[in-house]
């Protein structure tokens, strides 16, 4: 079964083009030219992929972007945006508002490829790689890959499968500085450009997630100049963060 590819995108000129690249590629495609539309479909096909202008009419891309992440139903599917706006601060807003990738135009139809694959080897819609067969812990955090879920601190946290896949080469490398160039190389599956502000973005969410004092960060650190390093507690000292752990917990559990 061919995998399906949502492409919401008003240019019908640039629409036509991606999706004959795309079919040609063995991708079935369903296109829409607005945000009220886009969204009927995603609901309608849940596709396997979504592929998303920012500047669309009615309903805008970012705006869009946010329903469909709200949503149940599309929660869980992968976005990956188009737009002309190549702005660090355009793409801070691109992946805050949930997107997994982004794409600047104009854009080479192959690495448009590249970029689609990537994605859909780490959706629900693809085997898991065999790297994420077991279950990897250690200290209080424990990865899930079947629900890409973090058990931290014997609580349940919720990820997205790019804050799962960057926890994930974090954990791997526990207590070791981690580069950009070898985070954007395997979470995000390709070889990417220089900017590193993709990183920067995804850390900021597991920090929010895991960390007590998301602007003092205890466990998620950034080396400055050389990458991240994930640095967990263990025997004594873990005993003695589970009470700020918790406490940090309280005001959203309420």
């Amino acid at each position: 079964m061919k995998p399906c590819i949502l492409l919401i995108e008003d240019d019908s000129d640039m629409r036509e083009l991606v999706a004959g690249h795309l079919m040609h590629g063995g991708f079935d495609v369903q296109q829409a030219e607005d945000g009220i539309r886009g969204q009927a479909l995603a609901l309608q096909y849940s596709p396997d992929l979504i592929l998303l202008d920012l500047m669309l009419p009615k309903v805008d891309g970012l705006t869009l972007c946010q329903r469909l992440r709200r949503d149940e139903r599309t929660a869980r599917i992968p976005i990956l945006m188009l737009t002309a706006l190549g702005g660090t601060k355009d793409k801070v807003s691109g992946f805050n508002s949930g997107a997994d990738d982004y794409l600047t135009k104009p854009f080479d139809l192959e690495e448009l490829t590249v970029r689609v694959k990537a994605l859909l080897r780490r959706s629900d819609h693809a085997p898991l790689s065999t790297k994420h067969n077991e279950i990897l812990s250690y200290g209080p955090l424990t990865l899930v890959p079947e629900r890409f879920e973090a058990i931290w601190f014997d609580a349940p946290v919720r990820l997205t499968h790019l804050e799962f896949e960057l926890l994930h080469c974090l954990l791997q490398r526990h207590g070791q500085t981690v580069s950009p160039s070898l985070i954007l190389k395997e979470v995000w599956g390709y070889e990417p450009d220089d900017d590193i502000e993709t990183i920067r973005v995804h850390v900021r969410h597991l920090r929010t997630k895991l960390e007590p004092d998301p602007r003092k960060p205890r466990f998620i650190k950034t080396v400055y100049g050389a990458g991240y390093c994930l640095e967990l507690p263990s025997g004594d000292q873990l005993a003695d963060l589970i009470p700020l752990v918790q406490q940090a917990r309280e005001p959203q559990a309420s």
